[in-house]
């Protein structure tokens, strides 16, 4: 298999002269500004599922500008990342670089005011990049959710002006990488347990835990932390920690099954001395700083699932046509047909679901069972399709010359992370009963 190097190490030469003009379209940070450019052209390859995708255009309500920022999206995944992510995802490969070119692109600012150097265009916006890096990598487009969504997000909304001005430019620039730190070894979905501890001096903070499960935690520069700075629950405080300037932090990775190119591991905190300016927002309201952060990353967590979802049937449809059995192409029989039409019910039912709490969010109307419905759906949805698209495989789908098994395997990550299928269950039926 050959596999194509990443674009440079100059940046931004290798950014404005590969993306700033043809074919690429849309929006992206040029200096300081946004530039919009013509629609790209599509490969024929392509031209069936964006054929799909225009026609639903209307339905699902888009602008022109976020029309454009989706197409950015999606060629930059294509051109960019689809050449060697199957090769770097059996090897486990982290390409840091990719980060600033997305950064460089503003797909991390979407969330952020121009203020601080962000395109604010909103969480619809963000949600359609999401979803395309998906498409191609569910892995680069998990750091939306922990880049820009988690750890810029709540500095935005909870963060002092300093850490904001100190902060978000480089997470949104794709300069500094970020992770949040609140599952631990005993601790998954009941958070209000958090372990580690915070203990207030006279001048610091004295950290000491273990946090597991951390996305970016290996490749990871700053870590939001949700430690106990008392007892009770409203003794959780949250708090910002230098991972290469701090004594007392150690990260190790940890393998896992799918979704390799992002990188997961533990940070050991042991006496890990924190100034009292890392502490984000309030003493106390940490809990409710996390529930914050819940609420946003799910939904991005389900654009996740959404994209991966797409993609199964999209590749799908592609087999059935060509896959021939007793003398015609597998799409011509009828169970395979009504696989086929079940997967683009349910990822079109998940898209106008999700699409529909971004613009909620955008309104500042959303609701927490709506945001923990569309998780649910979306990732059940795309292990579903997953399934399916192995199914209408057969054997090629179940070897490792085929990005089928990976599908598969990214998928079981998404009712998993940001708060299992389960306790989206729980959360939608306790709204449901005290309506």
């Amino acid at each position: 298999m050959d596999v194509e190097p990443p674009i440079s190490q100059n940046l931004e030469n290798d950014i404005f002269a590969t993306l700033a003009g043809p074919p690429y379209a849309g929006i992206f940070r040029l200096r300081g500004g946004l530039r919009t450019g013509a629609p790209p052209h599509h490969n024929s390859v392509s031209r069936n599922i964006l054929g799909i995708t225009a026609r639903l255009n209307q339905m699902n309500g888009l602008s022109s500008e976020q029309i454009a920022i989706r197409d950015t999206a999606a060629r930059y995944a294509r051109d960019q990342i689809q050449p060697w992510h199957e090769a770097d995802e059996s090897q486990g490969r982290f390409r840091r670089e990719v980060v600033a070119e997305m950064g460089a692109l503003g797909f991390w600012g979407a969330l952020v005011p121009e203020t601080y150097d962000g395109t604010g265009t909103g969480f619809l916006s963000a949600i359609l990049i999401t979803e395309e890096i998906a498409k191609v990598s569910p892995a680069y487009a998990g750091h939306m959710i922990t880049q820009s969504v988690a750890v810029a997000g709540t500095i935005l909304s909870h963060g002092s002006e300093q850490q904001k001005r100190q902060y978000i430019p480089a997470l949104i620039a794709g300069r500094t990488i970020g992770c949040f730190a609140a599952t631990e070894p005993n601790v998954g979905s009941d958070v209000a347990a958090i372990g580690a501890t915070a203990l207030e001096n006279s001048d610091d903070f004295v950290l000491n835990g273990t946090k597991s499960w951390i996305t970016n935690a290996p490749v990871a520069d700053l870590a939001l932390v949700f430690a106990r700075t008392a007892p009770r629950r409203s003794g959780i405080s949250c708090f910002l920690v230098d991972l290469h300037q701090t004594r007392g932090v150690t990260v190790r990775e940890t393998e896992k099954l799918g979704q390799r190119c992002a990188k997961v591991g533990e940070i050991f905190f042991e006496d890990t001395h924190l100034p009292k300016s890392a502490l984000i927002g309030k003493q106390g309201k940490g809990f409710s700083t996390l529930m914050d952060l819940l609420g946003n990353t799910r939904l991005f967590a389900a654009a996740r699932a959404l994209g991966l979802a797409s993609t199964c049937l999209h590749a799908s449809l592609e087999y059935a046509k060509t896959r021939s059995q007793f003398g015609v192409p597998i799409g011509n029989h009828q169970l395979i047909q009504a696989q086929l039409a079940e997967m683009y019910v349910t990822e079109q039912a998940a898209r106008t679901f999700i699409y529909k709490v971004a613009r909620d969010k955008d309104l500042g109307t959303d609701s927490p069972m709506d945001v923990s419905a569309a998780k649910y759906f979306a990732c059940e949805a795309a292990v579903r399709a997953a399934e399916k698209a192995m199914r209408i495989y057969g054997a090629y789908g179940y070897s490792m010359e085929y990005p089928i098994q990976r599908y598969l395997r990214d998928a079981q990550a998404m009712v998993i992370t940001e708060g299992c299928s389960n306790i989206q269950q729980l959360i939608i039926a306790r709204h449901l009963l005290k309506a």
